[in-house]
């Protein structure tokens, strides 16, 4: 299982993927989640200031 993007919310702004510690997110216009890579341990989400994030 890996965290959801709430794609509306998300405005690429990379606070999600400078706290990602397995390299899972990517940004570019909004977040990409590498569904493999993510072990669910939320820092992204905590991160957020969108709220466009959720496990």
């Amino acid at each position: 299982m890996a965290v959801k993007l709430k794609k509306e919310e998300c405005v690429g702004c990379g606070a999600c993927e400078d706290v990602c510690p397995n390299g899972a997110i990517k940004v570019g216009e909004i977040a990409v989640i590498n569904e493999a890579d993510c072990v669910d341990c939320g820092a992204c989400v905590d991160e957020c200031p969108n709220k466009a994030l959720e496990l």
